[in-house]
């Protein structure tokens, strides 16, 4: 049966128009998303790790230290905000969250004391949609599982974040794999406290 052209013009132009809705809503969430954590730039908090399972064999860094997190930039006109984790005296983690074209970028970089890049640095993923102000996930990318291969991490290839934040209450960022893996650490942002050291390294300056 022949289609009738202006029915099918018709039906791309829908299409077109709800994947830019739907585009501009990620650019929205993406945006107000970073504005909620940039409203705590320059302070730090206390946090607690709320779900580690299963439990493992070996000494867990996270392991009577308490987590503080330290919102310690905010560039880039607002598109890129970076979150040193500090656990005891082990100042080598820093997330870094970067708008992109495809909404956001979620970074994690760990360094040894001497400054030195960590074998396990510079990986994460893109946002997935939908996102909201208060909440991202994202999933492993493509560089990241190479590097988990060539490291020998099998069980990273299949990591999953979500992030989710609320000014002026809790901070939350939670590790889950397909084979049962949780890790979630939340932070109270109603308490800031006296602010950490500097981190052991400094992430490369995002494109």
């Amino acid at each position: 049966m022949q289609r009738n052209p202006l029915f099918v013009a018709l039906g791309a132009v829908v299409l077109l128009t709800s994947a830019c809705t739907a585009r501009d809503e990620d650019s929205r969430s993406a945006a107000a998303f970073m504005q909620a954590l940039a409203s705590h730039c320059g302070q730090a908090f206390a946090g607690r790790v709320t779900v580690n399972e299963p439990a493992s064999s070996v000494p867990d860094p996270f392991e009577g230290k308490p987590p503080v997190l330290h919102v310690a930039e905010c560039t880039r006109g607002g598109q890129e905000v970076r979150l040193p984790l500090h656990v005891g005296d082990d100042h080598s983690r820093t997330w870094v969250f970067t708008r992109v074209a495809q909404g956001l970028r979620l970074r994690h970089y760990q360094w040894r004391a001497d400054g030195s890049p960590d074998e396990v640095s510079d990986f994460g993923g893109l946002s997935l949609p939908p996102g909201s102000a208060r909440r991202q996930a994202f999933a492993v990318d493509a560089p990241s599982i190479a590097m988990f291969r060539r490291i020998g991490l099998p069980a990273s290839l299949e990591n999953h974040w979500t992030v989710d934040v609320q000014p002026g209450q809790r901070f939350s960022y939670q590790l889950s794999r397909p084979d049962g893996r949780v890790f979630r650490v939340e932070f109270d942002l109603r308490r800031p406290v006296a602010l950490p050291p500097p981190p052991w390294g400094l992430p490369a300056q995002a494109p």
